[in-house]
């Protein structure tokens, strides 16, 4: 029986009951139809099509370059080649900060343009009218807490977040008001393990934890990094599953040489 017979489409309310019996969510980053093809066969629960496209597909330094119009396309791409994975895209930088009309206007974009199933939005309180309102009108939200990329020149550094009691106290009245929102769930980026587990264990939604620690509900990372096709990004939370970058330079290497020495095509490789 062929593994598609099978295929549950992963919902909120599937990640919702992950939570409640204990069972870890995986979600990875997918940007193009080739690579969600892969992660979606492999299993994946969740891929999150990440405003992290702008540094590892668009080569910028931050996630704020990205456009709402590259976000759909990158979307869309990634839509057509999944079948059981829940699809989250981000609301890039500028499409929904201070105006929840225009975050609404962003998330229906989103949501008819593409195909996908939810979008995540970063911050917590200051956001919250963006949530209820995108929620109100029938699309899922994910939360992002901690580390919030696209707040990089507001922090100044991309250092582990909320290791001060101020700041954690912060991140878990945030990650009260995202779940009282309506959030289906909420990342929690780059922050102390021990914080990690306490808002997993204090609120009823699932928490999906980047450099969080172990008892956060589900892990992500992003796939460029984890397969190893960026070089030299070595966080601690990275763990490197393959050295892609190594393998495509060799392959592109033994292809030069085969070209320059004659050697491709041989007769199999001609008509």
């Amino acid at each position: 029986m062929s593994v598609h017979k099978e295929i549950k489409r992963i919902t909120t309310h599937i990640l919702q009951e992950m939570k409640q019996r204990g069972e870890k969510i995986s979600m990875l980053t997918a940007y193009d139809y080739s690579m969600a093809t892969i992660l979606d066969d492999a299993g994946l629960d969740v891929l999150l099509v990440g405003d992290s496209a702008s540094n590892v597909m668009a080569g910028h330094e931050t996630t704020l370059p990205i456009t709402l119009d590259q976000m759909i396309y990158h979307a869309a791409s990634v839509i057509r080649a999944v079948k059981r994975a829940f699809v989250v895209v981000d609301l890039p930088f500028g499409s929904y900060q201070g105006n929840s009309k225009e975050a609404l206007n962003s998330a229906i974009r989103i949501m008819k343009e593409s195909g996908a199933h939810g979008v995540k939005l970063e911050g917590g309180e200051e956001i919250i009218e963006s949530v209820q309102r995108i929620i109100t009108a029938g699309i899922p939200v994910m939360g992002h807490l901690g580390l919030t990329p696209q707040s990089i020149y507001k922090f100044g550094t991309y250092t582990v977040r909320a290791k001060e009691e101020e700041e954690a106290n912060k991140l878990k009245i945030d990650a009260l008001a995202l779940q009282n929102a309506g959030c289906f769930a909420i990342v929690l980026e780059k922050i102390p393990a021990s914080l990690g587990k306490v808002v997993s264990e204090s609120i009823q939604i699932p928490t999906i934890g980047i450099g969080a620690g172990p008892d956060c509900d589900g892990q992500v990372l992003v796939v460029n990094d984890m397969i190893g096709l960026t070089k030299g990004f070595k966080p601690r939370f990275l763990r490197q599953y393959i050295n892609l970058y190594d393998e495509i330079l060799g392959a592109a290497q033994s292809y030069i040489r085969d070209v320059k020495a004659n050697d491709f095509p041989n007769d199999k490789e001609q008509y």
